[in-house]
């Protein structure tokens, strides 16, 4: 029976080799993108929030670590759906759990640069013209 570390090690290179949604989207009425300075990871994270704040539909892209990319697809596919209020709710706590197993802090900043962006993202309308 594999250990409760190895089933972890498994859901995340799950996420980090076939991620939910990444890639871009058209779509998109809100964005926005960031950077751990400390180690190069970068995340970017395009919304489609309805008129109610709902999350119509969320990708991502990006460049990193396993870390920062497996959390950014766990982010997005705990969140589908949600509203902004939900995503304003979800803390930092919130994620480092959805994420699993502990890592220290250095490790946590990129686990966390994804929930980051997102809580950035519901405050980045995008403009008509960044849309094309």
């Amino acid at each position: 029976m594999p250990s409760e570390e190895e089933l972890y090690q498994d859901h995340i290179l799950d996420h980090y080799e076939d991620p939910f949604h990444r890639g871009s989207l058209p779509t998109a009425t809100h964005a926005h993108q960031d950077k751990n300075p400390l180690c190069g990871d970068v995340v970017r994270i395009e919304l489609q929030l309805d008129g109610d704040g709902k999350i119509v539909d969320a990708f991502f892209d990006g460049e990193g670590c396993v870390i920062s990319q497996a959390s950014a697809s766990m982010l997005l596919e705990k969140l589908q759906g949600k509203t902004v209020d939900d995503i304003k709710e979800f803390s930092a706590a919130d994620m480092l759990e959805l994420y699993g197993p502990r890592l220290t802090p250095n490790r946590q900043k990129c686990c966390l640069l994804s929930w980051k962006v997102l809580q950035s993202a519901v405050h980045a309308p995008v403009e008509s013209s960044d849309k094309s």
